[in-house]
């Protein structure tokens, strides 16, 4: 879907900056287009309703306001939404309450890192009114153990014990009529191949080996061997990390969303693209700011007119390890998210790397 073409700003004046920014926030406050009427009785205006109207109409003729429908007030298109975050909106730092419940939320949310992500992508929903979206870093760390123990019928726990002591659990299906020793001689491979690679390593070596020793190594075994190295639940196997989403039911609170069923399931659907949407959450790797992607500007969420603002997390060498971000309707307190999404990033980024929750 191609983006609109980028209006022509630098005619607007003041006065005209002024009646769009009343706009706007009042659009993200209620959800509904508003009238010059509305718009003469703020203060903030001091305008009559005739003056208003000629002001609206400049602004929908430079592409930044339209109607749902003619007798309607107006809205800031897409457009005037994203001129609204670039020029006009004014962030402020989080109230210090807000930073200690994410403080304490994250820092008391368990040893393992995907408690700690778990943890950050429910903290980012409910204190930002939409879904919340984490991508898990890939291990880096060289494999240093692993076992494979029947859990029941059909499925096994993988368990990686990794050179900087952490652990991983993963759990794999397994035939029901598996023979007892396959999931021995699976670990045996497992740690007399793979030992000292780190998963990617692992993966990248998985498939020529499986070909060259499949005669030696049980059909049943090297069938789990392959299983352990890319299965978890709600990893992308060809990415090797694990996205977790949590408050999904938040995107059905917004009446538009509700009134328009349709956007909804496609933005349910996107949501089920995992290995799509770790992408596009990798763009906020580009740089060590939150980004915001409104309406088609996201190629995931194009049709389903939402905004997801998304931020990076790093380790304590500064790099890049992992995204975290918040999926919701174009009209989200932009002013209050962006910072929560930063200041959630800089935390997981601190917890991880064991150094606290101190700023």
């Amino acid at each position: 879907m191609a983006l609109p073409p980028s209006p022509d700003l630098s005619s607007l004046d003041a006065r005209a900056r002024e009646i769009f920014r009343e706009i706007v926030e009042s659009y993200l406050a209620t959800g509904e287009p508003v009238g010059s009427r509305t718009l003469s009785k703020l203060g903030g205006v001091g305008l009559s309703p005739a003056s208003i109207r000629n002001t609206m109409s400049d602004l929908a003729a430079l592409g930044l306001l339209d109607a749902p429908h003619a007798m309607a007030g107006r809205r800031p298109t897409q457009a005037g939404l994203r001129f609204f975050v670039d020029s006009l909106l004014q962030l402020g730092d989080l109230p210090e309450d807000e930073k200690r419940e994410i403080d304490s939320r994250i820092g008391s949310a368990g040893a393992s890192p995907q408690e700690v992500l778990g943890a950050a992508s429910e903290l980012l929903s409910g204190l930002a009114g939409g879904a919340g979206l984490v991508v898990t870093p890939e291990r880096d760390a060289p494999v240093r153990h692993a076992e494979i123990v029947s859990i029941g019928p059909g499925q096994a726990l993988l368990v990686l014990v990794f050179e900087d002591n952490q652990i991983e659990n993963r759990v794999i299906s397994v035939p029901p009529d598996l023979p007892s020793g396959a999931l021995t001689e699976a670990a045996n491979y497992l740690n007399a191949r793979f030992k000292g690679r780190t998963l990617g390593e692992a993966r990248a070596a998985a498939g020529e080996s499986l070909a060259r020793d499949r005669a030696a190594l049980d059909a049943a075994a090297a069938k789990l061997v392959e299983r352990g190295l890319v299965e978890w639940s709600g990893e992308d196997p060809t990415l090797g990390r694990a996205l977790i989403v949590r408050g999904r039911a938040n995107l059905l609170k917004d009446q538009q969303a509700i009134a328009d069923l349709e956007l909804a399931r496609r933005l349910f659907d996107d949501l089920e693209k995992t290995r799509e949407l770790i992408q596009v959450l990798d763009l906020a790797k580009a740089g060590e700011a939150v980004r915001v992607f409104i309406g088609s500007e996201n190629p995931l969420f194009s049709l389903s007119g939402s905004s997801l603002i998304v931020a990076p997390y790093m380790n304590a060498e500064r790099r890049v390890v992992g995204a975290l971000g918040v999926i919701g309707p174009t009209r989200l307190n932009y002013a209050k998210v962006i910072p929560v999404v930063d200041y959630t990033a800089r935390v997981v980024g601190k917890v991880l790397d064991g150094r606290g929750s101190e700023r």
